[in-house]
């Protein structure tokens, strides 16, 4: 009955990556930017040895921790949530997905109007989505014409106010422009559907009813193998749009940070086989593309506060593993994801602790280490970090 529980702490970056500087990331450090900028205290993680990491940057340590830790650098092209997460699970995505950093093409708008029947759509630019919602939110209301945007990754963003477009009519869009972009001529990695609520452009909210619809590039996962072989996968929070629902059992949505950590816990209490998989999106959407320095401090610190629940509702056979999937500095100008490396902490009940894994080649590392765990076929783009634990 052995199962595993990763939790991903949605752009918790530790460090800029060996090649943070083709990604205009050189200096990046998520995890030191918060520290330095305000008061951080996570007794927990790093009891589990979060500041022993190699390089950190961090000046206190703990003299022994209760977990095993270490870094892992990306491989994949990219530096968004679909990319991390996939090479945690396994699947290593080259080549890089295509960027648009003058807007989309009028070709490919046209089509999307085409196929949509809109009458027209808002601001096609790159930008940060609150401030875009500020400056075409009341218009949208107007006219009922979405917002389309992007940003520094490959992602194709519609926003829409949920009582002017539903948020289902939202996503048979969304649905329409996915089938769009997954062409070679266009190469987008993510739709998103971007629903807010409000009245004025000083109280414009996005809701948690946001939607992401992947590309169906992704190989094979570690959550396909498990499947495959009769155990389960729940997914909790974002990990079903991630992954397009394939290879799982089980979809758990949720409504921010809290409510994924609760609905983590439960699912640990539950008697299952096999995966728990987690994403906890606050840090990223809420903090690090706000660039809000003491929100995610504040976020951090609650989740901290539940790791000892977490650790209770554990059976002695359960692996715990918190990580991430690529950096958000919000002590940083930019308000876009980092190429960073990610943090891997890992506590079982029967582990010895205080292990160095050291600096990884790739997050699959994660991946083979569970299924070494789960004694599942490997799918050998990684190593597995077992025997050291």
């Amino acid at each position: 009955m052995r199962r595993v529980i990763i939790i991903v702490l949605d752009g918790f970056g530790v460090g800029e990556a060996p090649d943070c500087e083709q990604y205009g990331d050189k200096g990046s450090n998520t995890l030191k930017g918060i520290y330095n900028n305000t008061k951080l205290t996570i007794p927990n993680m790093k009891k589990l040895g979060l500041y022993n990491i190699q390089e950190i940057g961090i000046p206190e340590r703990e003299e022994n921790p209760m977990g095993s830790y270490g870094k892992a650098k990306e491989q994949a092209d990219g530096k968004n949530s679909p990319v991390g997460h996939w090479e945690i699970a396994g699947y290593i995505n080259h080549p890089a997905f295509t960027t648009y950093p003058n807007a989309f093409p009028k070709k490919l708008i046209d089509e999307f109007l085409e196929k949509t029947h809109l009458e027209g759509i808002l601001c096609n630019e790159v930008g940060s989505g609150t401030e875009i919602l500020k400056r075409f939110g009341e218009e949208h209301i107007k006219t009922g014409k979405p917002i389309i945007y992007t940003s520094a990754d490959s992602v194709f963003q519609i926003a829409a106010h949920e009582e002017v477009i539903p948020v289902e009519k939202l996503y048979e869009i969304c649905k329409i422009a996915r089938k769009i972009l997954d062409r070679p001529e266009y190469n987008v990695g993510t739709v998103i559907a971007r629903p807010f609520i409000g009245t004025h452009m000083n109280n414009f909210t996005r809701t948690y009813h946001r939607k992401d619809f992947e590309s169906q590039k992704v190989g094979k996962t570690i959550l396909d193998v498990i499947k495959e072989n009769g155990e389960d996968v729940i997914a909790i929070g974002k990990i079903t749009d991630l992954f397009s629902g394939r290879g799982i059992t089980k979809s758990i949505y949720t409504q921010g940070n809290h409510d994924g950590i609760e609905k983590t816990i439960e699912a640990i209490e539950q008697n299952t086989q096999g995966l728990i998989f987690t994403n906890l999106v606050d840090f990223d959407m809420l903090y690090g593309h706000r660039n809000n320095i003491d929100g995610y401090a504040r976020a951090l610190e609650h989740f901290d506060s539940k790791i000892p629940e977490i650790i209770d509702a554990m059976r002695e056979e359960d692996m715990l593993i918190i990580t991430a999937d690529h950096g958000n500095d919000p002590s940083t100008p930019s308000t876009d994801h980092s190429r960073e490396y990610i943090p891997i902490l890992v506590y079982t009940k029967q582990s010895k602790g205080n292990v160095d894994l050291g600096i990884r080649d790739t997050f699959a590392d994660i991946g083979e280490t569970v299924l070494d765990y789960l004694q599942l076929p490997k799918l050998e783009t990684g190593k597995s970090f077992l025997k050291d634990l």
